[in-house]
């Protein structure tokens, strides 16, 4: 190999140095904020209270270090038996809590600054766990698991706890959603044992009355037709007296006579005695005669 030749292969490699060096250095000063995310400048662990907006931005190759904070809704999902109690003391747990906040993107610096590892500790377990409890000792059993109910009293709780925590406008509890809530086993039985009890109880009434009704409308047919053989026998009265009245307003001694005359054969009796009396054709016929004239 030539003397040229040599100069010429390290001309290359210093050249081939350089351009690595140089796409390094711009690729250190150049740093991409994605949508939802806002980042934050530190310079030896001194964190920059300015933060990135999205887009392309620089920064001091090798000197500064950009973190990219997740400023969208987010989720975090805790598993396990949270226990607590209702206001009327009853044993109850919850399980399957997700809940979805937000970093507000202003205070991605502060929380950068304050909050070490944030990612897993800015809303932990044991926030979670505390609000549930604060908020199922406000409602009573019949309501602790009424999702409408108990998931807002969370929220609020929660809420409340982290802006103690971490100051006003910080984090944004957005929705708490649970999966799961029931009281422990005695109480459930004791729930089943009285919905069985009223069941019966309620049923046994709905027969009673079925009874009551039953009884009532019998005696009501009974005094209708108790009333009706009433009426029909005062009406037969009323009918036998007014035909007693029109029969005895009818009987005369003209009538009487007529008709005995239509029985009689004609015959006079043959034999009398004591102070019988025989009436003669004459004085049968004497009022027709007197009538006559």
């Amino acid at each position: 190999m030539t003397k040229n030749s040599n100069i010429k292969s390290k001309r290359i490699i210093v050249v081939a140095v350089v351009v690595i060096i140089v796409l390094a250095i711009i690729k250190q000063s150049i740093v991409v904020i994605p949508t939802g995310y806002t980042g934050v400048k530190s310079i030896f662990g001194q964190v920059s209270k300015q933060s990135m907006p999205n887009g392309i931005n620089f920064k001091i190759p090798f000197v500064e270090k950009v973190t990219k904070v997740n400023t969208k809704q987010q989720d975090d999902y805790f598993e396990g038996q949270i226990w607590s109690e209702t206001s009327d003391m009853t044993e109850i747990y919850y399980d399957q809590i997700t809940v979805t906040y937000q970093i507000l993107p202003d205070k991605a610096s502060w929380i950068v600054s304050n909050v070490t590892n944030y990612r897993d500790a800015l809303v932990n377990a044991t926030s979670v766990s505390s609000a549930v409890k604060e908020a199922s000792r406000q409602l009573d059993s019949k309501n602790a698991t009424n999702r409408g109910k108990i998931e807002p009293l969370v929220l609020q709780s929660l809420q409340d706890s982290l802006d103690k925590k971490y100051g006003d406008q910080v984090v944004t509890i957005d929705r708490v959603v649970i999966g799961d809530a029931n009281f422990e086993e005695s109480y459930n039985e004791a729930i089943a044992s009285r919905q069985k009890a009223q069941i019966e109880a309620e049923q046994q009434a709905i027969e009673n009355q079925k009874a009551i009704d039953k009884a009532t409308a019998d005696a009501k047919v009974k005094t209708t037709q108790a009333q009706a053989d009433a009426d029909a026998a005062v009406i037969e009265a009323q009918g036998q007296a007014d035909a007693n009245k029109l029969l005895n307003d009818s009987i005369t001694d003209k009538t009487l006579k007529q008709q005995y005359l239509d029985k009689w054969n004609g015959e006079l009796p043959k034999v009398t005695s004591g102070s019988d009396v025989i009436v003669g054709m004459d004085d049968l016929g004497s009022s027709d005669s007197s009538g006559a004239d």
